[in-house]
């Protein structure tokens, strides 16, 4: 070690405080890697690293750090001003109950919360299998084929469905018709994103048409089963009329109902969508929440978000893996189907265990025990006089009390339970999972009715569904609770998650996610408050949102911040639609060019897309940087339609650009605001401020740099942060009548997950963030200089250094050997790492970003790794080893390949079980072989494999029968 002094954090030593907990390297760990870096302190590697133009090391206004024990003891506090009360509100949200079994072994699992979006799909086999079930679930509920993999929530879920229907249809017309009775955030969101891409929606009632439709053209209509009064009708000769006008349809249908009613898909629908919450999933004050999408044959290739298909491996053997993927954002940028990154995996997956434990049976129990109480709800009211609008229903009741509707909910409320006030004379109430006689009981009473009567059932016996669902085996075999326990345990064991190993994905921030920061969500405080309950009812949740707006601001250096975003792709699109709408509050309506760099995520060209921009695309220079002559000359020819430019700082190449502040001015001269990019934050948090340094808005990743773990894919929260002159135009409530338009259905968007964040500003202060950010810095720096003379590094900013992420260069390697950087991505998984980030964003490269939660040992396991990994390419370039049969073609190597009888390979099955020391105590064994993509994508099947039961073999052919019923279950 250099004799130089070495000086670290104070808050790395102290041992009552959180910060050494989440930083991985301890102060003897943080002096070796800076004496191994070459500074003295990490003060001057940042200094060195940092443009001194952006560089503010200025304390952040953040109170101070607290223990775990004091920020589980706040957080209890902020719970507690959340008032749990019986919620009947519904309008797509609806209290139910998760089973302990799923909670426990799922979502409190770090195997399933800490794992990382499949791209790697050998290592990911558990994973893609229950987002392959949930596709399934939900293809069986609905009557469509195709279903992909998760989205953001039912409002955005029917986003997608419109521009699928516009971009499918031959039929040109802009103009769109939608059913009155959608729930009102779903209507609010779709008219945010319909005027963004000029799309007319065309507001129409649906039991005023019959299947009389509007005259004019129209590419598609958008209807909602059941109502959001709770009607359910019969839709087959509206979808009807619309296909022979040549317009497209879609239903935003309930899961639920859809065991008892007759499937969108029966009825003729293209296309399905709604939310799988009600499966298990809690109310979160509004998110996270699965959607879903499901089409007919013939659009799955305009399907928006990720889509699970069974390919094969090498041996031929099934094996799952993300398909299609050519469509996708990351592909196809700015001509992709969708902007969607981020999805709800984590959630989806427990939507689709629900239905794995309960079945079709349970199911339809749960649904006709929900129906039943509402048919009896609606006759005892009926008895007493009261008007119940509806004769048709599902779950909600709509009952007219003229003048009264207020003072209805008001007794209600006292009595402990949320009532939905439609208008001044009508209320609606909704039934569910958790609904009991005695619920029923206190409804009545605060109508002034005494007795519970008996009634029939709410559904047109012709609209009841007659086809079979859930018929594959994997919904008959867990039932009891340790066949589900066991089952969740073999799934988990196929994958590769943070709970195992360093994940060192470039980009995408793998960072320890805290059991004290996740403990929260899973409270009742909560995890069981309606995203439309009374404000007082929510004051826990206004404070923690308050708290933690205000720190990211502080945080960021911007003025204001919106929590809304539920992904970071709508971030991205609540950042861009804040800059259009600040242009045209100005008159400058022309301005529609987005500048976006060469290097740039393929979400930044999609979203502008979707905000209505036109994408144009700048020059990268040889150093990776923006090329300033290009951007120069784009300038000239679009400035005066210039709206904005989107940036990633540090830069897309992990390297913190020195011309950074240069390019803001040259846009602002030109009249266009600057979007950076939040991806990266985590090599700024405590350094430098994007809204300080030049930038006019970003997003944040709370999935990445704010600890939400990745969950497989999701859920993440993608908040936006902008200057004073933006705020006006941030995301408004899209249940308030506001001129603000609304990216998510719920106001808070994923809400339930905002004390992840919340806890880990509060456990690490402005000190620990700050400390976190520079041995981020460092872990980089150690890992680049360690590697580079096995693996160039590709970019390089000031004094050599890169920011908290690297670029490791194979080309030449590849060009040498053949060995390509997927074949060490593979090989990589013999070692026990998931892959660092493939070929992005060069071809032929890995980028590596090791975060500052891993410690030093961890560091030198993967730095070994990739240095056997070079001396393997070695001996394929010197003829040791054919390319064809060397272990990194071969690679990844599965137990039953190394324990077969015949072994013809000429390395030893040692060298492709264990090729490092200490292996055998701990090996992963990836379930497959590498998979043929190519396969999957030229034979779709995107469900599970064809049912293992004869439906006719089942009772009543496969369901529980109906409960219609003249007195309510217990």
């Amino acid at each position: 070690m250099s004799e130089m002094r070495v000086q670290v954090p104070s808050c790395l030593a102290g041992p009552a405080s959180f910060a050494p907990r989440h930083i991985g390297a301890d102060p003897a760990a943080v002096a070796h890697m800076l004496a191994t870096v070459g500074y003295a302190s990490l003060d001057d590697l940042v200094e060195a690293a940092i443009p001194a133009q952006i560089r503010d090391t200025a304390p952040m206004a953040l109170p101070a750090a607290r223990t775990e024990r004091q920020v589980l003891a706040d957080l209890a506090s902020i719970a507690a001003r959340n008032i749990v009360q019986v919620s009947m509100i519904g309008q797509g949200y609806f209290p139910c109950v998760t089973p302990e079994v799923l909670r426990r072994n799922l979502i409190e699992s770090p195997a399933w919360y800490t794992s990382y979006t499949p791209y790697q799909p050998e290592i990911s086999q558990g994973r893609l299998e229950a987002l392959l079930t949930f596709q399934t679930m939900i293809g069986d509920l609905t009557g469509l084929p195709v279903a992909g993999a998760s989205l953001l929530d039912e409002a955005t879920a029917v986003v997608e469905a419109m521009l699928l229907m516009r971009r499918s249809n031959k039929n040109r017309s802009a103009r769109l018709l939608v059913d009155s009775d959608c729930f009102p955030q779903t209507l609010s969101v779709l008219r945010t994103r319909a005027a963004a891409v000029d799309i007319d929606v065309d507001i129409v009632d649906v039991d005023k048409l019959s299947a009389d439709l509007p005259s004019g053209d129209f590419f598609g209509i958008v209807l909602q089963s059941p109502g959001a009064s709770g009607a359910v009708r019969d839709l087959g000769a509206l979808i009807a009329a619309a296909k022979a006008r040549g317009a497209m349809t879609t239903v935003a249908a309930d899961p639920l109902s859809l065991t008892l009613l007759t499937p969108p898909g029966e009825l003729g629908a293209d296309i399905a969508v709604g939310s799988a919450q009600r499966f298990g999933v809690p109310l979160y004050f509004g998110g996270p929440h699965a959607g879903y999408l499901a089409v007919r044959n013939g659009l799955e290739r305009a399907l928006p978000g990720r889509l699970v298909g069974v390919s094969q491996d090498v041996n031929g053997a099934p094996a799952y893996r993300l398909a299609l993927q050519a469509r996708e954002q990351h592909i196809r940028r700015d001509k992709a189907t969708s902007n969607i990154c981020t999805a709800q995996a984590l959630v989806a997956n427990l939507a689709a265990m629900y239905a794995v434990y309960h079945g079709p049976e349970g199911l339809r129990h749960i649904a006709s025990r929900v129906h039943a109480h509402a048919v009896s709800l609606a006759a005892s009211l009926r008895c007493a006089g009261y008007t119940v609008v509806h004769e048709r229903f599902f779950d909600t009741v709509l009952v007219a009390v003229p003048g009264r509707a207020r003072d209805i909910a008001a007794r209600a409320y006292e009595l402990g339970v949320n009532l939905r006030i439609a208008d001044a004379d009508h209320i609606g109430i909704s039934c569910d999972e958790t609904t009991t006689t005695d619920i029923i009981a206190l409804v009545l009473m605060a109508f002034g009715v005494e007795r519970i009567a008996p009634g029939l059932s709410g559904l047109d016996p012709k609209l009841l569904r007659k086809t079979p669902y859930l018929q594959h085996r994997v919904f008959h075999e867990h039932r009891s609770e340790t066949a589900m326990m066991r089952y969740l345990r073999t799934l988990s064991d196929r994958d590769l998650a943070l709970d195992r190993t360093m994940i060192p994905l470039g980009s995408c921030t793998m960072k320890l996610n805290s059991a004290v920061e996740m403990a929260p969500i899973s409270w009742s405080g909560f995890a069981a408050i309606h995203p439309h309950a009374p404000a007082e009812q929510t004051g826990g949740y206004h404070k923690l949102i308050t708290d933690l707006e205000r720190w990211l601001a502080e945080i960021t250096g911007y003025d204001q911040v919106s929590v809304q975003p539920n992904a970071g792709s709508q971030g991205e699109l609540a950042g861009l639609l804040a800059i259009r709408a600040y242009h045209a509050s100005r008159g400058e309506h022309r301005r529609r060019i987005c500048l976006i760099p060469q290097s740039a995520h393929g979400t930044n060209a999609a979203s502008a897309v979707l905000a209505g921009m036109r994408v144009v695309v700048v020059a990268t220079a040889a150093d990776g940087a923006i090329d300033l002559a290009d951007l120069r000359a784009k300038l000239a020819a679009h400035g005066a339609e210039l709206a904005a430019i989107m940036l990633t700082y540090p830069s897309t190449h992990g390297v913190y650009e020195a011309d950074i502040t240069t390019v803001c001015d040259l846009v602002h001269d030109a009249g266009g605001q600057v979007y950076l990019d939040g991806a990266n934050l985590n090599a700024l948090v405590g350094v430098a401020r994007p809204g300080q340094f030049g930038a006019d808005v970003s997003h944040l990743n709370l999935h990445k740099t704010f600890c939400v773990p990745h969950g497989g894919g999701g859920p993440g929260v993608g908040p936006v942060a902008v200057r004073e002159h933006l705020a006006p135009f941030l995301p408004g409530d899209p249940c308030q009548d506001t001129a603000n338009p609304p990216v998510a259905a719920a106001a808070y968007g994923s809400a339930g997950i905002l004390p992840i964040s919340w806890a880990y500003i509060a456990l690490m202060g402005p000190d620990g963030l700050a400390a976190a950010t520079k041995t981020a810095v460092l872990a980089a720096n150690y890992l680049a200089t360690r590697l580079r003379e096995h693996y160039p590094v590709l970019y390089t900013g000031p004094q050599g250094l890169v920011a908290h992420e690297c670029i490791l260069d194979l080309r030449e390697l590849t060009r040498r050997s053949g060995v390509t950087a997927e074949d060490v991505a593979k090989r990589l998984i013999d070692y026990g790492f998931h892959a660092p980030t493939l070929s992005f964003p060069v071809n032929g490269t890995l980028m590596v970003e090791p975060t500052e939660s891993e410690n030093l040992a961890e560091l030198e396991r993967f730095i070994a790794a990739m240095i056997a990994i070079r001396h393997e390419i070695d001996r394929v370039i010197d003829g040791s080893w054919p390319l064809e049969s060397s272990p990194l073609r071969q690679a990844p190597h599965t137990a039953e390949l190394v324990c077969a009888d015949t072994w013809d390979l000429p390395y030893p099955r040692s060298v492709a079980a264990f090729p490092a020391p200490g292996l055998a105590a701990t090996k992963y064994w990836p379930p497959v072989r590498r998979i043929d993509g190519a396969h999957g994508d030229r034979n779709l099947l995107c469900s599970c494999p064809p049912p293992l039961f004869d439906a006719s073999s089942l009772p009543e052919n496969g369901h529980a029968p109906i409960m219609l019923t003249d007195r309510v279950p217990t």
